[in-house]
């Protein structure tokens, strides 16, 4: 299976990166490797995780992020990777 991330979830990732490079220079890196990481699983993972809004909901180890996939027969489309401190209905919103 292959992983494809859409434009919108690439988004989510630069605004994640610069939200904690702001933070603290390199953490932005520590970041996207570590998310990385977590979208990589889901080779191994996928389909296993809770339904949210429609979509499964993958919670990343090291950050409060989720990320909201959809597993197809070959391909898995990464939608959004949204921060989980954000207001509830400001997810919904996003994802439907």
């Amino acid at each position: 299976m292959r992983v494809e991330l859409l434009d919108s979830a690439e988004d989510d990732l630069i605004s994640g990166f610069e939200f904690y490079e702001r933070q603290s220079k390199g953490l932005g890196n520590h970041f996207l490797e570590s998310l990385f990481s977590d979208i990589e699983s889901l080779h191994l993972y996928a389909g296993i995780h809770s339904l949210h809004f429609g979509y499964r909901r993958l919670l990343a180890k090291k950050f409060p992020f989720a990320i909201y996939y959809k597993p197809g027969k070959e391909i898995i489309r990464v939608y959004a990777i949204l921060d989980c401190r954000r207001n509830p209905a400001w997810i919904r919103n996003r994802l439907t």
